[in-house]
């Protein structure tokens, strides 16, 4: 697996031999593009814990849309699969690249478990394509941000990685049950999940924080902490991006003037539109919609 660029947004891991993660984290207001070789030779997992990513094929022919809180499992032997990522703003991916030599070592003795390791599947190409569990979202906030010192992150990393891949194939329909170690944090995590859904449905008129974490059962201070782990940012924050974002899309589908548009997103005054549209891009609407139109 190899870069295409020296300018990637994407901080590269190698766990083991033929066994790589990348974190891709978009921070920017603006779509990035980010490329890899990949071979026919490697299985690859795309987990997006905030936003939306594209991953591109077929020099453009084909779009593969990943969206918040989806998964996706790319395998093709037939032909390589190179990484043509166009990831959106604020938004955040984990990829887990693994060889299929490497692969099916973990699971030699269990081959039956995962169905495209199968010798009537093993040659045909195969995707999937599932949402994130509450126990897979705690453990990739962990190796997004993996807050331990340096000479420990790569064993931190591995550690994490091969859980992440166990939660992924465990096909147990009690894995977040209560016998699950996790509980308290995948019960946070579903709640959050509930909240970061309620402020969304109220864009206009957003509860208060005291109001939300009583909506959803949680403590104000697991709310707060909590939400900033997996969107991270504030739950204010994460909904003024969104709110934004919203705003942008308005403009540029010219259906809409600023005031209608302001309105939509929960502005009263066309004043405070303009002014918090202008913080969050470093242009007016009006300058924005002309620059649609250069």
């Amino acid at each position: 697996m190899q870069k295409n660029n020296d300018k990637s947004l994407a901080r590269t891991t190698q766990i083991e031999e033929g066994f790589f993660v990348l974190r891709f984290q978009n921070e920017t207001a603006t779509e990035v593009r980010e490329t890899y070789k990949v071979s026919s030779d490697f299985i690859q997992f795309h987990f997006c814990m905030k936003g939306q990513g594209n991953f591109v094929f077929n020099e453009g022919n084909y779009v593969f849309p990943v969206e918040e809180e989806n998964n996706v499992l790319l395998f093709n032997p037939q032909q390589d699969l190179p990484i043509d990522l166009k990831l959106g703003a604020h938004s955040w991916i984990i990829s887990v690249i693994i060889s299929i030599k490497k692969f099916h070592s973990l699971f030699s003795q269990d081959a039956d478990h995962i169905s495209f390791l199968s010798p009537e599947n093993n040659s045909k190409k195969y995707y999937d394509t599932a949402i994130i569990s509450p126990s897979m979202a705690v453990v990739l906030s962990q190796i997004l941000n993996a807050n331990v010192h340096k000479s420990m992150q790569s064993l931190y990393l591995k550690g994490k990685v091969y859980e992440l891949l166990s939660l992924y194939f465990n096909k147990n329909e009690d894995a977040d049950s209560e016998q699950c170690p996790f509980l308290v944090d995948e019960d946070n995590v579903r709640k959050i999940r509930k909240a970061k859904e309620i402020i969304l449905e109220q864009m206009v008129e957003p509860p208060s924080l005291q109001a939300l974490s009583e909506e959803i059962d949680l403590s104000l201070s697991k709310l707060k902490e909590g939400f900033k782990q997996l969107y991270g940012e504030t739950v204010y924050g994460y909904l003024l991006t969104h709110k934004m974002e919203e705003a942008r899309r308005m403009l540029a589908s010219g259906k809409y003037n600023v005031n209608e548009v302001g309105l939509k997103v929960g502005y009263s005054t066309s004043s405070h539109f303009i002014a918090a549209f202008k913080k969050k891009y470093n242009t007016t609407p009006k300058k924005y919609l002309l620059s649609l139109s250069s």
